[in-house]
């Protein structure tokens, strides 16, 4: 990860899993123990998702690096995100929020519905496929409209994970050091 330099030492990462965690081998697994600057939010109940409980635990994250962030959101992590107070909103510059899910197509999810229909307050990437079962592209389509984000759309990339292929997923990486370099950019 030479060509990530400048990340690991000018922009901290929030890394935000979805329902049921992200096991070993996932995107998100591999980067958490190759940033040196990642910290993980952890959950304490990842089977039975409480929307409020979710939050709380990604703002204490967050308001615990004491400084900006970038969030890295996968699944139910990226609606988890988008439900977070404006006094925590503050403290993120950019977003990586891939593959979200729709919590309207699983009962177990609804407490994280409605989705916020907000612009975001700071710049965010949402990937999605074509063929993703949690959530479809349309619906992703219409997430990244309502809060502004810029859409990436993989083709056949299933849910972005393990089952679909994703291990370390070098574009991920990419993406992830173009928005770093944008708000390193945007701050100077």
């Amino acid at each position: 990860m030479s060509h990530m330099s400048h990340l690991s030492h000018s922009t901290r990462i929030v890394i935000v899993p979805g329902w049921h965690n992200s096991g070993p081998g996932h995107w998100q697994s591999l980067w958490a123990d190759s940033l040196p600057q990642a910290t993980r939010v952890e959950q304490d109940d990842w089977a039975v998702p409480v929307s409020s409980a979710w939050v709380s635990a990604i703002s204490r994250t967050i308001l615990d690096r004491n400084e900006p962030v970038i969030v890295v959101a996968h699944s139910l992590g990226c609606i988890a995100t988008v439900h977070l107070p404006p006094e925590v909103q503050e403290h993120i510059v950019g977003a990586l929020l891939v593959a979200p899910a729709n919590p309207e197509r699983r009962a177990i999810l609804m407490d994280f519905a409605p989705v916020p229909a907000r612009r975001l307050p700071y710049r965010s990437v949402l990937v999605a496929s074509s063929n993703d079962s949690y959530c479809s592209v349309r619906t992703a389509g219409a997430y990244a409209r309502a809060w502004g984000s810029d859409f990436v759309c993989l083709q056949n990339a299933g849910h972005i994970n393990v089952e679909a292929g994703y291990g370390a997923w070098p574009l991920g990486l990419a993406l992830l050091d173009s928005l770093s370099r944008e708000t390193l950019h945007q701050a100077a």
